[in-house]
Order: C-alpha cells, then sequence, then structure tokens
C-alpha cells in the first residue's frame, strides 16, 4: 500500500497534476472575485467563505481524471486488478494521494487567499477546519467518478457532469461553517454535518468504486 501511495504521489507530479495546477487555479479564482464585485471589503468579507471553498472545489475538479487515467492507458490497472491488495483498498490509496497532492495544498493556502478577500479574523480558523474535513470527501468522490468514466474517450467533461452534484452537500455545509465561523456564529450543526458526509462517504464509496473498476476491467 504504502509503495502505491509513493507511486501515485510521483506520478501525480510528474504529470502535471500535482499541487501546482490546483493552488495556481485557486488563486486565480480568488484574484478575479474582487475585479468582478468591486472593492468594497464588507462584500468580501461576507462572501469570501463561499468564495473559497468554490474555488477549492473547483480546484480539486482539475485533476480528478488524471487518478486512474494513467494506470489504465499504461496497463498497470489491469496488473493492480490481479494483485493481491484489494481493489477497495487501491482506490482507497489514490484517493488518498489525490488529496495529498490537490486537497491538503489547498487547505494549507486557503488562509493565505482569505486575506485577498478580507475574511473576518474568526473565519480563518474554522475556514481550515471546514476544508480539511471537507475535502478529504471530494478525493473520494472524485475517484468514485473516475473509476465510473475510466477508459471513456474524453470522459473529463462525463466526469465533472457525474461528480458535481454529489460534491453540493459538502459545498453547502463546509461553506456554511466558515461563514458561522467568520460572523460569530454557532457552527456545531453544519460542523457535524459535514464531517458526517464525510465519514460516511470515506466508508461507503471505496467499495463503490471498487465495484465500479471491476465491472469496467471485465
Amino acid at each position: 500500500m504504502i509503495a502505491l501511495l509513493k507511486r501515485d504521489l510521483a506520478l501525480a507530479v510528474r504529470a502535471g497534476g500535482g499541487f501546482g495546477l490546483g493552488l495556481a487555479f485557486f488563486l486565480i479564482v480568488v484574484t478575479l472575485v474582487p475585479f468582478a464585485v468591486g472593492p468594497q471589503s464588507d462584500l468580501l468579507g461576507r462572501i469570501a467563505p463561499g468564495v473559497l471553498w468554490l474555488g477549492a472545489l473547483l480546484a480539486c475538479l482539475l485533476s480528478l481524471d488524471r487518478i486512474l487515467a494513467l494506470d489504465w492507458e499504461d496497463g498497470s490497472l489491469d496488473l493492480l486488478a490481479t494483485a493481491p491488495l484489494p481493489m477497495e483498498g487501491i482506490v482507497s490509496v489514490k484517493a488518498l494521494a489525490h488529496w495529498l497532492t490537490t486537497g491538503l495544498p489547498l487547505v494549507l493556502a486557503a488562509p493565505v487567499f482569505g486575506v485577498l478577500l478580507n475574511l473576518a479574523g474568526p473565519g480563518f480558523f474554522w475556514l481550515t477546519l471546514s476544508l480539511l474535513l471537507g475535502t478529504p470527501a471530494l478525493s473520494v468522490i472524485g475517484t468514485f467518478g473516475a473509476a465510473l468514466t475510466v477508459g471513456l474517450k474524453r470522459g473529463g467533461l462525463l466526469l465533472s457532469l457525474l461528480v458535481l452534484p454529489l460534491y453540493v452537500p459538502t459545498l453547502i455545509f463546509g461553506a456554511e461553517v466558515a461563514r458561522r465561523g467568520a460572523e460569530g456564529m454557532a457552527v456545531e450543526t453544519p460542523l457535524m454535518m459535514l464531517a458526517g458526509v464525510s465519514l460516511a462517504v470515506i466508508a461507503l464509496l471505496p467499495f463503490a468504486s471498487a465495484a465500479v473498476l471491476r465491472v469496467n476491467l471485465r
């Protein structure tokens, strides 16, 4: 499992789907928002939690098609399917590799980008915590979508269409945690809902992804 994780991390960086691409896209979104809505600092502060969460979500989408496509193209996926490792473990490792190369850098960079949007002081902690809880779900859901579209030509657009509706609950609760935290309101309810969504996704979707891959590899 550790060897597979190291291999996927190396492939993600070499193929151009590492943390740099996601961070660059995230920065572009955060930079362009003030030009679109104007320089009103109060308005920027109010919309900052939602904008930062949306930017992180879209940045995660950029590299989803690379999670399984490279292994499919070079035949490694067929070899992994016949390996003694369970398929559920393989897709879990690939989701973890995607989170380490995409989700985790976004979590670390979000507070810095929050300064550009005039995010309120209390909101920095809750923004980081919500992203830390929510981005693993984005990677696991993305891996499920990648399993559904593996082997399809030009499946990137289809992958985005399949995954985006599944991302909505995580986006809603994550942005709500950050918004309430920035405004000094109680965050317990959306925080528990966000954690529940993430735990449910992490517990269930690797089995669904493994089942879909077994069908696609027959």
